[in-house]
């Protein structure tokens, strides 16, 4: 994993949770199977309500169901504010952004049960940071995230947030997860 992220962000407001995430209605495709997979990002945040979008008019969804085919989005990062992740313990939340191509997630706070999903699958980084993203980032913005000094920069704007070390799950993550983390140390 590179020390540095960059890309669209794509902003939500607090308590975001996992129905909204990956609406149940697509649990019944198989992430065992490599093309059932990928169509999890196609519909990773349908469920979010327009109000709560984070999109200006005008602009596409969080992925663009044109053409039928596309599972990816043009966002890279998603910005949240306090308890992302929410809701139920399905693993297939962070599964879900990490198919349409979102690499990490900085919010106020987790669902603690989604944190561990996004650390062990190794889907995605779920950053956190004291400061009310919401507030400053807007969706499209340009967005930097530098893993190694724990900041992200708003490349839009040029402010510059804090966020809090990651620790240990930078490594599981990079590792593919746990069983990868557990692999690559000799556990298992």
């Amino acid at each position: 994993m590179k020390d540095v992220i960059r890309g669209k962000a794509f902003v939500l407001g607090d308590n975001i949770d996992t129905d909204q995430i990956i609406p149940a209605g697509y649990l019944t495709l198989d992430p065992s199977v490599p093309d059932e997979r990928k169509r999890f990002g196609r519909f990773a945040l349908s469920g979010v309500p327009d109000a709560q979008s984070g999109l200006p008019d005008g602009h596409l969804p969080f992925v663009d169901l044109e053409p039928k085919a596309n599972t990816k989005s043009q966002y890279t990062l998603v910005i949240a504010g306090n308890n992302f992740g929410c809701g139920s313990s399905r693993e297939h939340a962070p599964l879900a952004l990490a198919e349409a191509g979102v690499r990490a997630v900085v919010a106020g706070s987790y669902a603690r049960i989604f944190f561990r999903n996004s650390v062990n699958g190794g889907y995605l980084l779920p950053c956190e940071t004291a400061e009310n993203l919401p507030d400053h980032i807007k969706t499209g913005h340009e967005v930097e995230l530098n893993l190694d000094d724990n900041l992200l920069r708003d490349l839009t704007t040029g402010k510059t947030f804090s966020l809090r070390p990651i620790g240990d799950a930078r490594t599981i993550i990079e590792a593919g997860g746990l069983f990868g983390h557990a692999k690559r140390e000799g556990i298992i």
